[in-house]
């Protein structure tokens, strides 16, 4: 299991409404992370690749640094946040429908930051309240 990722033993994850990824990239290219243009075409179609249905997106670059973007899917949304002089970005996916989902775009999102080191946190949302 990768380092960070819940352990959902105990976790009936077929009964969850969707799953929401939580990554960590660490060590990506400065420069990749400052340009706006780059990052939105590249997240976009890097979702794309992973099987989700793109319906809108939005990014902001601040000043003096960093990005911010959401990308609305079909199957909810991602979104990210850059910090270009950590070289890190923050990025959750959250899905409805097929599980595998995030891990897809997840995988793809690592390789287009060519992160060094990522951590993954996998959450299963809208899963029954347990029995009082």
């Amino acid at each position: 299991m990768p380092h960070g990722t819940t352990d959902t033993a105990s976790v009936d994850a077929s009964e969850a409404l969707g799953v929401h990824l939580v990554l960590e990239l660490y060590e990506c290219d400065e420069a990749l992370l400052r340009d706006n243009e780059r990052l939105s075409t590249g997240i976009r179609a890097a979702v794309r690749d992973a099987g989700a249905t793109v319906v809108e997106s939005l990014f902001h670059a601040f000043s003096p640094d960093g990005l911010s973007g959401v990308i609305v899917i079909a199957e909810s949304h991602v979104t990210l946040h850059t910090w270009p002089d950590k070289g890190y970005a923050a990025i959750d996916a959250f899905t409805c429908g097929d599980h595998a989902l995030p891990r897809r775009i997840g995988e793809r999102l690592i390789a287009f930051f060519g992160a060094k080191r990522h951590e993954e946190t996998y959450i299963f949302r809208g899963l029954p309240s347990p029995s009082a």
